[in-house]
């Protein structure tokens, strides 16, 4: 069944699976926009280089049009480091991305968010963590990637052509704890989401999103 017609918002990384979640997405018929949370200072300088040139790619390979926006993201890191539990970073980041996704996903129309999600590859993708990191948000997400491993997951990213852009540079985020949770309780979050004005630090990162053109592509 074609996916022709409807809107996705695929949160975007420069690392391999993310771009892999959009690619088959796409290849639903779906019109699908791009959603990277820059993580700089707490990341490598070339990731939003990155995301261009997997941008770029994923129109090769659709042979249509794909927005990119970039919110920030490096702020709200920071405040959780300062705030909250260490163990619990991750967690809140990626709940963090996506309370920014739904509130970008509305403005742009857009009918669900996709994630490069897969089971257990990493602290913040427990079953138990996400349950943690979507409760409460009333939005469809959409994780294609939920029960591939690895190599089936590069697989996709190099029949989309992004796996060699992902792979150039591997980036790591400065900000993941030694130890972090992997069974985090609802509870928990709350208590810690209690130490931070949640809301304004999901209103930042949204008021300071930008769509990111180039000079050369006409403006839709």
């Amino acid at each position: 069944m074609s996916e022709s017609g409807a809107k996705f918002l695929c949160l975007v990384s420069g690392g391999i699976d993310s771009p892999a979640a959009a690619y088959l997405m796409l290849k639903r018929g779906a019109e699908v926009e791009l959603l990277h949370m820059d993580n700089s200072p707490y990341s490598d300088e070339d990731q939003l280089e990155k995301v261009r040139e997997i941008r770029d790619r994923l129109e090769i390979v659709a042979d249509r049009h794909v927005e990119l926006t970039v919110a920030p993201h490096g702020r709200n890191q920071e405040m959780l480091e300062k705030n909250c539990r260490k163990g619990f970073q991750c967690v809140l980041c990626k709940r963090l991305m996506l309370l920014v996704a739904v509130e970008i996903a509305r403005k742009r129309g857009a009918q669900a968010i996709v994630t490069g999600e897969s089971l257990g590859q990493v602290a913040s993708q427990t079953i138990q963590n996400l349950r943690a990191e979507s409760t409460g948000i009333d939005f469809p997400i959409i994780r294609p990637l939920i029960g591939l491993d690895k190599i089936e997951i590069e697989g996709i990213a190099k029949a989309a052509g992004t796996y060699d852009i992902s792979i150039r540079s591997a980036s790591v985020c400065k900000m993941v704890p030694t130890r972090p949770i992997t069974m985090a309780r609802m509870e928990s979050v709350r208590e810690q989401e209690s130490r931070i004005d949640l809301q304004e630090m999901v209103g930042f990162s949204v008021e300071h999103a930008e769509r990111i053109r180039d000079p050369h592509r006409p403006r839709s």
